[in-house]
């Protein structure tokens, strides 16, 4: 689903719910999940989020050219120069993609309180198994797993590895900067695969019932 498409609308309050039937409802709400499940999870969805984590690492590394050069030996004023226009360019690049990753974010939480919502309408097996989508909760976790080693990785070899002649301080800074934009951006995206999943296992898992206590399996006392 391309994002400039609209949202499906939040399922009508109880009193206002006209479905002719049962199977007109469970037929509306397994459209507005797969909607949006496509809209969290979807492929569409994951090559936006690591395209926007590769703009913040292209914005950060432009600014790092500056630190680098002034971290390090006394630089030329040619080096400095060259470093003051690359973090230009990477303000240019740093902002609006810092801006679309939060509008991303906030986007992902309006489609998380509707999914929340249309499948509390009713139960239905296959549409609820669908919505776990385990290929695509699997790619997320796993690359966003991945942005966390490479981020943790970073945060321990740089500041280890550097030397004075290679760019000291900001070498360093750099590193740990692009290490915390690996950290943040992949634990979103495990928080999100895992959270996902375990919502949609919940949904697709047995209902238990209403009128027995989930410790002893004997009937409330009314």
């Amino acid at each position: 689903m391309s994002p400039r498409m609209p949202l499906p609308p939040p399922p009508p309050p109880a009193e206002l719910q006209s479905w002719p039937d049962r199977e007109a409802r469970i037929a509306d709400r397994a459209l507005a999940l797969d909607a949006l499940g496509r809209r969290l999870l979807g492929v569409g969805r994951l090559a936006t989020f690591l395209a926007w984590c590769a703009l913040l690492q292209v914005g950060w590394a432009l600014v790092g050219v500056l630190l680098i050069s002034l971290g390090g030996p006394m630089p030329d004023p040619l080096t400095v120069l060259t470093g003051v226009f690359a973090t230009v360019l990477g303000v240019g690049v740093l902002v609006p993609a810092g801006w679309l990753t939060v509008r991303s974010l906030r986007r992902d939480r309006t489609v998380r309180e509707l999914l929340v919502r249309w499948a509390a309408l009713d139960r239905h097996g296959p549409t609820d198994a669908r919505l776990r989508a385990p290929a695509l909760s699997a790619c997320w976790l796993l690359l966003s797993s991945a942005m966390c080693a490479v981020g943790l990785w970073l945060g321990f070899a740089v500041p280890l590895g550097t030397r004075w002649e290679d760019g000291g301080y900001g070498l360093v800074a750099y590193g740990m900067g692009a290490a915390l934009i690996l950290w943040v951006t992949g634990l979103t995206g495990l928080t999100k695969a895992v959270g996902h999943y375990r919502f949609a296992v919940r949904l697709s898992g047995p209902r238990r019932p209403a009128g027995r206590s989930a410790s002893s399996g004997r009937p409330r006392p009314e």
